[in-house]
């Protein structure tokens, strides 16, 4: 019998198995959707799907760069638990995947999971993903990458707790040595720590400044409620103009020196090493960010199954 692609997408949206799984698991059961999907559990490939369906908020961050340091890619891979995180195959598959990143340009996430491996030319990165969820026990998810190149100038990275965050800097600069490295690490270091929301305030959106404007002066008249409403509008551009400055990477106090702002300091060692030095991106992933975790009972969990 024929397999078709359509039949090959039913499989795997009913067991949620790699694509190449369920167009050998329809080969070899002559296309009985049925039979095949008793192969893949037999396989163990039908538990990995159902691993599929649970929480996987914890995990790693992982960046590389080529040998130019012009060119990079970080990756976000959840798993259920830490102590997943602290598993060498983990560490290695994930390592692996910020490399597939860098050599590939996938559009999305979609794009991504179809790609064909680095390592295994007969398997895509979902594949590969599968493979891992039904050797190591959790499920696992890749969430999301991203590639970041410059022209002139260096990309820096920082890893902090264990893989928890990662941070990729882009530093455009007329030249490339030690002290622009440093600067880049502590700008990196910063963006760990500090979690800023924008590069600077050009990449502010009128939007955001009219939605702070709003709540902004809404709070000031409840404080103020004799104030008239001009003196109010002044009240709202201090605070809006420091909130600002919490939200704006380069605004920001930066951490070693809390007489400068970040944009200070990059200043202040661009002038020390007599050129250029600017800072024109940054990416920021952390472990599970934005994923509700659920906090299980467990003498609530031990109760339910009795009842059941």
């Amino acid at each position: 019998m024929a397999i078709t692609a359509g039949m090959v997408k039913e499989l795997r949206e009913r067991t949620s198995a790699g694509m190449l799984d369920c167009k050998n698991a329809l080969v070899e059961n002559d296309g009985d959707m049925n039979k095949a999907i008793e192969y893949l559990r037999e396989k163990g490939l039908s538990k990995a799907a159902k691993k599929a369906g649970r929480i996987a908020a914890e995990g790693l961050v992982a960046f590389t760069f080529d040998e130019s340091s012009k060119n990079g890619a970080i990756v976000e891979v959840n798993s259920e638990t830490d102590f997943v995180s602290k598993n060498e195959l983990f560490q290695t598959f994930v390592a692996t995947l910020a490399e597939q990143a860098l050599l590939f340009n996938a559009a999305d996430i979609d794009a991504f999971l179809a790609e064909k491996s680095i390592n295994d030319s007969a398997k895509t990165v979902n594949d590969l993903l599968f493979d891992k969820i039904a050797v190591i026990g959790e499920n696992l998810k890749i969430r999301r990458f991203r590639k970041v190149s410059v022209d002139q100038g260096v990309l820096v990275g920082y890893s902090h707790g264990n893989g928890r965050i990662g941070v990729i800097v882009k530093i455009e600069s007329d030249e490339v040595n030690d002290a622009v490295l440093e600067c880049g690490r502590n700008v990196a270091m910063q963006v760990a720590a500090i979690v800023p929301v924008y590069l600077n305030r050009g990449e502010v959106s009128d939007d955001y400044l009219e939605s702070e404007k709003a709540i902004l002066k809404q709070v000031a008249m409840n404080e103020n409620p004799e104030k008239p409403e001009a003196i109010i509008d002044k009240m709202i551009i201090g605070r809006l103009n420091k909130q600002l400055k919490e939200v704006c990477l380069m605004d920001q106090s930066y951490v070693k020196d809390g007489d400068l702002t970040v944009q200070q300091y990059v200043d202040l060692v661009a002038k020390e090493q007599g050129f250029k030095i600017k800072v024109t991106e940054y990416v920021r992933f952390e472990t599970g960010e934005g994923i509700e975790k659920i906090e299980e009972n467990f003498a609530e969990e031990v109760a339910r199954q009795m009842q059941q």
